[in-house]
């Protein structure tokens, strides 16, 4: 992976590798907690993120497919799954490599389409970790979502998700009484923190 000064992103990115190389070949198409999308849909989606993200730093070619449209075929094999997936998160590490910390104007692919430095790598790091823990519940398997990656993220989470309900997030579910960090990051986003695949 391309290094940069964005250990959080840095941490995202591995967060969804993990959850991907961990996914079974018959669990590509098993449900997620994103309930209109399987396994494959949800990668797919989260690869196209940043590919979007990388475009719009960067003035490259975006994703190919619409993010929010992704295929449910399931992947070939975990060769496959990186094909897509490993190209899109170096393009994005190496996009944000560009951006210095404190630039106020870094353009993003959703509302307000333009952020801080550190709003903007939140953001993309977001996306990619909470994906990654939407595989790892989808397929029974430990999450990639650390307590300190959802602490670091709950600020941006916060800063950003409203204005986005009903489109990229669902309304926010209350956390449970001594919920941690990572439940607490999940409610705020529209998640259960207890999905599981039984359900």
């Amino acid at each position: 992976m391309t290094s940069n000064q964005w250990d959080l992103l840095d941490q995202a990115h591995q967060a969804i590798r993990t959850a991907a190389v961990r996914v079974a070949a018959h669990q590509w198409t098993a449900p997620t907690p994103c309930s209109e999308w399987n396994v494959a849909q949800v990668l797919r989606h989260a690869a196209g993120d940043q590919l979007a993200y990388a475009s719009k730093i960067t003035g490259g070619e975006g994703p190919g497919f619409d993010p929010f449209a992704p295929d449910a075929a399931a992947f070939g094999g975990e060769s496959s799954a990186a094909a897509l997936l490993d190209p899109a998160l170096s393009r994005t590490a190496e996009a944000f490599a560009g951006v210095k910390p404190g630039e106020s104007a870094v353009p993003v692919p959703l509302p307000p389409f333009s952020l801080t430095a550190e709003l903007a790598v939140g953001a993309a790091a977001l996306d990619a970790a909470v994906h990654a823990w939407d595989i790892a519940a989808a397929t029974g398997r430990p999450s990639p979502l650390t307590l300190d990656l959802a602490r670091a993220l709950l600020p941006v989470a916060h800063a950003l998700v409203e204005p986005l309900r009903g489109f990229a997030f669902a309304a926010a579910v209350e956390p449970a009484e001594g919920a941690d960090d990572v439940a607490v990051l999940l409610n705020h986003l529209g998640r259960r923190a207890d999905w599981a695949a039984r359900d």
